[in-house]
């Protein structure tokens, strides 16, 4: 039995423009029908283990607490950051948060439990990583919790299969139960030492996995890192939970070393342990790597969506609003979004996130987010603007509503497509079902609720002097928006 925790706070910008960052790729369907965070999910199906603790973002709660609900784990605990701090923290967090508040036993510094209810071993896991072979992953795990049992902090290495430049790798040391010493970490290589380490069979890649009992990780932390563990402990304590989620303050998570794991206690620790991993595994860092992992057809194209090829060869094509049609080339990434659209060469896909750098250096909003926009009740799509109007497609979900909210630069209309809309505008409320609609004044409080059994579906039409989703005043909101 152990305790998964899930870290799904990255921001991502190699995958854009699927990729933005109110919308990384965590949340993406990449490699199947679900996203990686279901994937990462559902891959521990057949394991006996405890619900899961996921540590993302603040900006991706409703993201993260859709999926949850998607994939029915909606008993998971949900910890926020309110800003990035690397994974050290957030590992210490979820650690400090899966102990809770047992008593202290001798020669123990962070005050843990000796029942295993209360000293969980955990499995550290990145929320955007693909593994093919979900049955060798079960069996490395299954070896490493003997060693983690122990007391060891083990991580997961991947048997490398080329030399790689763009990962990290682990030189093995002596043979343990199942497993190695870890000797050290190596930082990403260039092509000679990659394929020096390839030749010797003694390296690994860091996959950024781990597995260790919640009291020997604290315990390392305590020793290696102590202001981190004593910050943590004071911005876990001064947290605010509901029903939904653990959101930590950010004035106390500040104050926290922005480090990773690997830093701050791996490559210091005399307890570390690691398990060779073979299971076709993947970060899926590049379009690049996105093509290495999908199936191919018979011109070694991968495409999706609504896309037409003539002498392509070697290429990953993506069409998700329109049709994509290539004719002559070869070895290009061409992937195609609402709002914009990337060709690359397949071998240069790292720099992409040059390009999210000159979209933020513009303040440009292709590198914030996609047209589609997710909230607590559903979603909204913005389909055209211009000077003074704005017009959305807005879908809610059975049983959702909207904020009771007002605004001061702008009237819409609504006009309902499917479903029924339960319409509050100042003191009259009423029903209105497909192709009835509605006006909303300036400066008048309304609301917007779906009472039926299936989606709602509306248009909304904006007009006004300012058209920015700030301004909004909310009055009331069921998901704590205020």
């Amino acid at each position: 039995m152990f305790l998964p925790v899930v870290l799904a706070g990255g921001s991502g910008s190699r995958l854009w423009p699927l990729s933005r960052q109110n919308y990384p790729k965590q949340f993406l369907a990449l490699s199947s029908e679900n996203s990686m965070l279901q994937d990462t999910l559902a891959r521990l199906d057949g394991l006996a283990h405890q619900a899961p603790v996921i540590v993302s973002n603040y900006a991706h709660r409703f993201i993260v607490a859709e999926q949850l609900r998607q994939a029915n784990q909606e008993n998971s605990t949900i910890i926020l950051e309110p800003l990035a701090r690397n994974t050290a923290p957030a590992i210490v967090l979820a650690a400090l948060s899966a102990v809770g508040t047992g008593q202290a036993r001798d020669g123990d510094a962070t005050g843990l439990a000796a029942d295993a209810h209360s000293d969980p071993v955990l499995l550290v896991l990145a929320a955007d990583h693909y593994i093919a072979n979900t049955h060798a992953f079960h069996q490395a795990i299954e070896q490493a919790l003997q060693l983690a049992q122990d007391g060891r902090l083990v991580t997961f290495g991947i048997t490398p299969t080329h030399p790689e430049t763009g990962y990290g790798y682990i030189h093995t040391g002596a043979p343990l139960h199942e497993g190695f010493e870890l000797q050290a970490f190596k930082e990403k290589p260039d092509a000679q030492t990659a394929q020096a380490y390839l030749d010797s069979g003694d390296y690994l890649w860091n996959s950024g996995m781990f597995l260790f009992k919640a009291s020997a990780f604290l315990n390392e932390v305590q020793r290696l890192c102590p202001e981190l563990l004593e910050d943590c402990k004071r911005a876990l304590a001064a947290a605010q939970t509901d029903s939904y989620f653990t959101l930590v303050p950010e004035a106390e998570f500040a104050q926290c070393l922005a480090e990773s794991v690997d830093y701050a206690v791996m490559e210091h620790t005399d307890k570390g342990a690691v398990v060779a991993l073979d299971a076709g595994w993947s970060d899926l860092g590049s379009w690049a790597s996105i093509y290495e992992s999908s199936e191919q057809d018979a011109h070694q194209n991968s495409v999706r969506g609504d896309v037409l090829t003539h002498q392509t060869q070697n290429s990953l094509v993506h069409s998700h609003h329109r049709l994509v049609a290539t004719v002559g080339v070869e070895n290009l990434v061409v992937i195609e979004t609402a709002d914009a659209v990337l060709v690359a060469n397949k071998d240069d896909t790292q720099a992409v996130r040059e390009i999210v750098d000159q979209l933020k250096a513009k303040q440009r909003p292709e590198y914030l987010a996609h047209p589609m926009v997710h909230r607590p009740w559903g979603h909204y799509e913005t389909v055209d603007q211009g000077d003074r109007y704005q017009v959305k497609r807005i879908y809610v979900a059975p049983g959702e509503s909207l904020s009771l909210q007002m605004h001061y630069h702008r009237a819409e209309h609504w006009i309902v497509v499917s479903g029924t809309a339960l319409v509050r505008c100042g003191d009259e409320e009423r029903l209105l079902s497909e192709n009835q609609s509605t006006y909303i004044p300036l400066g008048v409080q309304h609301s917007l609720s779906n009472p039926g059994k299936v989606p709602l579906e509306l248009i909304e039409v904006q007009s006004g002097a300012y058209l920015g989703e700030d301004d909004i005043v909310r009055f009331d909101d069921r998901y704590g928006r205020l």
